[in-house]
């Protein structure tokens, strides 16, 4: 009769699917598996330079203009160590797969799941300014999906890999404001027996529902009355000068603003798409006599002759600054995004030479490491379970607030 135990590889590579298949935002992001450490094992800290995209100019006319590379890098730390440790005894390894990950290792690794997808989930949105949907309205027609769509193609953005991940208000008020479309059967039979809105509908690939969304409380500033204080001049600039209508107004990093007369480019023509530019704080600010100075999350370029152009002009000194949501509210933050927006990356850690048995697996860009040691006293293996990750947006022009 065959040895029925289950081994440690059986177990790392069942609770990989399991993690997979509850990561629901993080599920659909850029996963890069980092195998770089797959021989001495990742750190804690380690960072990773992702590089992006670089964007030239076109020429005109038969002459030749060579241009310098401009290259560019976003850098991701690899900083999380997450993990579940559990005991199981002999017996309890001797059950049959389905039941010992039902039973054992389902309700471990869905901890796992839930917060690293709530951490992405609730992290990303900081870093993204552009904005659509009404503050403190729950988002329940066709027409907020389809204002995500606009803000991605204007931001030339890939047609393939949209998702959108909505928090359980958003999901239901969704569905009951899209019954009345014509949509096809198979997307309809999905909307009506499970209460969700499915794939491919109005230009996403997938719509889901996250518990992971999480809520973002806006700086104390006043939406409207604030302006710019002195011109920005220097392209490549990153602050500007702000004065609000409080004395000590607070600006969060995360908080949008438009600027009057800024406007968003398309970055392969560098031609305004008609839609004021959102810009989004990169760290908290405190006004003093009503002044503050404001650190933004993108380098500000502008121009048709700049190869890295995100605006059509810069800042100009008295121009009206309007920002999301009011004053010390918080809002839901569904996200839109296109896979390479936001990168989750997972390293292999080392396997332990003391521990009785130890094994790794990587399953779809994850990386997982089982350990596990015998208890003699109780008959008991204790079992720990871990993941090193980080992530980061890369690309925040591929990815959209949806404000609830």
């Amino acid at each position: 009769m065959s040895n029925s135990l289950l081994t440690i590889d059986m177990i790392t590579r069942q609770a990989l699917v399991i993690l997979k298949n509850k990561l629901v935002v993080t599920g659909n992001v850029n996963k890069q598996y980092d195998d770089q450490y797959a021989k001495s094992g990742a750190k804690i800290g380690d960072t990773l330079r992702i590089r992006l995209p670089n964007r030239n100019l076109v020429r005109r006319g038969a002459s030749i203009q060579v241009q310098p590379v401009q290259q560019q890098y976003v850098p991701l730390t690899v900083s999380s160590q997450i993990g579940a440790d559990f005991a199981f005894s002999s017996a309890e390894q001797a059950m049959k797969l389905d039941d010992f990950s039902r039973l054992v290792l389902e309700p471990a690794v869905s901890q796992i799941a839930s917060q690293i997808d709530y951490e992405v989930a609730s992290g990303v949105a900081q870093y993204i300014g552009q904005s659509v949907g009404t503050p403190g309205t729950t988002p329940s027609t066709s027409a907020v999906l389809l204002a995500g769509i606009q803000k991605l193609d204007e931001a030339a953005a890939p047609d393939a890999m949209r998702y959108c991940a909505v928090n359980p208000a958003a999901s239901a008020a969704l569905v009951e404001g899209q019954k009345g479309l014509f949509n096809p059967g198979s997307t309809i039979s999905s909307q009506y027996k499970k209460g969700r809105m499915g794939s491919n509908v109005l230009g996403w690939d997938e719509i889901s529902m996250s518990q992971s969304i999480s809520s973002f409380t806006c700086g104390s500033r006043a939406s409207t009355g604030c302006t710019v204080t002195t011109t920005v001049s220097t392209q490549g600039a990153t602050t500007i000068a702000i004065t609000t209508t409080g004395a000590t107004d607070t600006i969060k990093k995360g908080d949008v603003f438009t600027i009057a007369n800024v406007y968003a480019v398309n970055p392969q023509t560098r031609v305004t798409t008609g839609s004021l530019y959102q810009f989004v704080a990169a760290s908290d600010a405190t006004a003093s006599g009503s002044a503050v100075t404001v650190t933004v999350q993108k380098a500000m370029y502008s121009g048709t002759s700049q190869s890295l152009a995100i605006i059509d002009t810069l800042p100009q000194s008295g121009a009206a600054v309007t920002f999301m949501g009011a004053a010390s509210t918080a809002y839901p933050q569904n996200l839109m995004f296109q896979r390479d927006a936001i990168a989750f990356v997972t390293a292999d850690l080392e396997l332990p030479k003391s521990a009785e048995m130890a094994a790794r697996e990587n399953y779809d860009g994850i990386s997982m490491r089982i350990a596990k040691a015998w208890d003699p006293v109780n008959d008991n293996f204790i079992t720990r379970l871990d993941v090193l990750y980080g992530w980061a947006v890369i690309r925040p022009e591929l990815a959209v607030r949806l404000w609830g």
